[in-house]
């Protein structure tokens, strides 16, 4: 028996090496993420799929099993079996089990390299929406307008969607390949290139009529600019505070008081306090108001936030900073503030200044759409980003490498 025992040990030792499981674990990890990004694109498209939970619990073995045959020291291994084991309560609580696939997912990140993964998701991204709209224009699949009333003042607008079935759904989709453009060679982007930017911008308002994207858009190119040329801001720990009072505190803070005010009848407006409320959500296409008119369950409002959310809490809707909430709980929702907050932290040991605009453009987006509050990994690309960066912290080795 104990020469068996010697025996298995030694083939063990022999084919799962050190260097082979961080191999196996990579591998592991870039199939995952090749899936998520396609059924992504996928889901962004007009095909029908049905079979997603089955994928999703693919992506989610191959990440576990990455994280599993990775050599980790008893720290690492107690953070993340707490990990595990919060996440899974919530999954149990809730029904939901996207926090368990989305934090395996960032911890299946350590040793693999940040930028290529983050350069293969725009380049699968950008090639997967390339098709949605070439499939559109030549009328195999998807239609390239629609009119319909958007309830906003004039009724019914024509808006283009060039196959992804709404004018929101394809600017978000050209905000993400913005954004990650933006991380991969935003450092070393010159101004002409952020000038295209801008004329992008302006092009996707002219054919997607969204207003409050286009402000996003063009307030993402401005901070990425000062990110790039004001060097001294990167050094300063003022510019990273500021960013964390951005977000996640300010973006929480309204999405608080939108969901709390949600209630009020909009024939409620002889005051002046009244009367800024139903201006602002006329501006947000009535985001606010339909938290609490918009289903019976009255999903987003206030009171129906809990500590833990439950199976009935499904209901989708705009405002992804209240989805947060009302979704996964208090409680969880508050842990991830506090990991945006550490995130944020760790970039300013890196002097990430490019990062943390990006972050706070994507919060600020997320107040208003929920596009990056979803089940689909493949639509936020800083998952990997905070996995990596965490990593770094827990282990304490890059923590302080700036990033180039």
């Amino acid at each position: 028996m104990g020469i068996n025992k010697r025996t298995a040990k030694d083939v063990f030792n022999q084919y799962f090496t050190e260097s082979n499981r961080i191999k196996i674990g990579r591998f592991l990890f870039d199939l995952a993420l090749l899936v998520e990004v396609v059924l992504m694109i996928a889901e962004k498209s007009e095909l029908t799929f049905s079979m997603e939970s089955h994928v999703f619990r693919l992506t989610f073995l191959l990440t576990f099993v990455s994280v599993l045959i990775r050599k980790h020291d008893k720290k690492e291994w107690a953070i993340i079996l707490l990990v595990w084991g919060f996440t899974f309560m919530c999954y149990r609580i809730s029904g939901r089990n996207e926090l368990l696939r989305f934090s395996t997912f960032a911890m299946a990140t350590s040793d693999i390299d940040l930028r290529k993964a983050v350069r293969f998701m725009f380049d699968v991204s950008l090639a997967g929406f390339a098709l949605i709209v070439l499939l559109s224009v030549t009328g195999i699949m998807g239609d390239i307008s629609m009119v319909a009333d958007f309830g906003r003042e004039g009724g019914h607008e024509l808006r283009y969607v060039f196959g992804f079935g709404h004018p929101n759904t394809l600017y978000g989709c050209a905000y993400a390949l913005m954004l990650m453009w933006l991380w991969i060679y935003g450092r070393k982007a010159g101004l002409w290139q952020f000038l295209v930017l801008l004329l992008i911008n302006g092009g996707l308002y002219m054919i997607t009529a969204s207003r409050t994207s286009l402000i996003i858009g063009l307030a993402t190119v401005f901070m990425t600019v000062i990110a790039r040329y004001a060097k001294p801001l990167k050094k300063w720990a003022a510019t990273y505070i500021l960013a964390g009072i951005v977000t996640p505190i300010a973006c929480v803070a309204f999405s608080c008081w939108a969901a709390s005010i949600s209630e009020l009848p909009r024939y409620f407006n002889k005051t002046r306090t009244e009367k800024f409320i139903t201006r602002l959500d006329e501006l947000l296409n009535n985001r606010i108001h339909n938290l609490y008119r918009a289903n019976e369950r009255h999903a987003g409002s206030l009171e129906t936030w809990k500590l833990f959310s439950d199976r009935l809490s499904t209901e989708y809707f705009d405002m992804g900073w209240v989805r947060l909430y009302y979704w996964y709980g208090i409680i969880p929702a508050a842990v991830i503030c506090i990991l945006v907050l550490v995130f944020i932290y760790i970039c300013c040991r890196k002097k990430d200044l490019m990062t943390v605009a990006l972050l706070v453009s994507l919060s600020v987006y997320t107040v208003i759409e929920a596009t990056f509050v979803s089940v689909y990994i493949g639509r936020n690309f800083l998952l990997p980003v905070i996995g990596v960066y965490m990593w770094a912290l827990i282990r304490g080795a890059g923590i302080d490498e700036e990033i180039q």
